[in-house]
């Protein structure tokens, strides 16, 4: 399914500590009209989904408008990426699905309530997420929950995840926590991907005790080891992003950078691998993708030994 993603506005009721949209850039936004250009461009090359995000989108006044709009071009999937806020109040979920959103990614970023308001910067703020998340789960929506993985959530992860499942969500995104624009100097809260690992993989494995499809972003297969089934790039499939400032292909974004170190020679999962953000190399190198290279490369040897030792006995 070919995605056209519009981020409608910077603007945000939120205050995420590790967002990357600057403060100088709220107030921008994507005009009317050059939304409902971008739509009927979309269809005409081809595109047969749609995802209003931002900033948070649920800020705009002509939201409804824009889904209906979207809806009657054609869109088969007309998706909301949302913090939720604002869908805490029931009458706003059941006009958003009614104007035709049918699917909703939910930014959860952590489930447990102090963590998240100071994050977000906004106290109280916890307590409306879930109130949204509660009206989604009940509307029936197709429904995925976003989880941030940066230094401070990610030794909850797993906790997370049965949280979400015992609250009836059965689909999950992790997200790497990025070092770009607004948050280039936020060294502190991007952790070396070889200490999230073991987190990660701990959540992961209560997604798949719970029966929750569970994704993990920017993270390359060789480091996800046996976890590597759960690897999605959303830059493998056609995404056009439009912004109020460029239009681009999600591949060529800062965010799915795809930079491929020496180590990444002769893996077998070159093809399908993003590979490492450019911001991920500049603060920690290319260490643990040569690690887990030569641990890869040791194993098949290994393999192959034995392999050879069994059928000559």
């Amino acid at each position: 399914m070919a995605l056209l993603d519009l981020i409608l506005t910077y603007d945000c009721n939120l205050a995420c500590d590790y967002c990357t949209c600057a403060i100088a850039m709220r107030g921008r936004v994507l005009p009317a009209a050059a939304v409902l250009e971008a739509l009927r461009r979309g269809r005409a090359d081809g595109f047969d989904a749609v995802s209003f995000t931002g900033g948070e989108p649920t800020v705009r006044r002509d939201l409804v408008g824009l889904v209906r709009a979207a809806r009657a071009l054609g869109y088969r999937e007309l998706k909301l990426q949302t913090n939720g806020l604002l869908l805490a109040q029931r009458s706003n979920v059941e006009r958003l699905l009614a104007a035709g959103v049918n699917l909703v990614h939910l930014s959860v970023h952590t489930n447990l309530a102090e963590p998240y308001d100071r994050m977000v910067r906004r106290p109280g703020s916890h307590a409306l997420m879930v109130a949204a998340l509660d009206q989604l789960v009940a509307s029936g929506v197709a429904l995925r929950a976003d989880l941030i993985i940066t230094a401070g959530t990610q030794p909850h992860l797993e906790g997370a995840v049965r949280w979400l499942a015992a609250r009836g969500v059965r689909r999950i995104d992790f997200s790497f926590v990025s070092l770009t624009d607004a948050n280039r100097d936020n060294v502190a809260s991007l952790p070396r991907m070889t200490e999230a690992m073991p987190r990660l993989a701990a959540a992961l494995a209560a997604a798949r005790e719970l029966g929750v499809e569970a994704r993990s972003l920017h993270l390359p297969r060789c480091l996800l080891g046996a976890d590597a089934g759960h690897a999605w790039d959303p830059g493998s499939t056609r995404v056009r992003v439009v912004t109020p400032e460029a239009t681009f292909d999600l591949a060529d974004s800062r965010l799915f950078g795809r930079v491929h170190v020496p180590a990444c020679d002769g893996c077998p999962h070159r093809d399908l691998c993003p590979g490492v953000r450019p911001d991920y190399l500049a603060r920690f190198g290319d260490g643990e993708i040569i690690a887990a290279r030569t641990a890869q490369v040791v194993t098949a040897a290994e393999g192959q030994a034995a392999s050879g030792s069994s059928g000559s006995s």
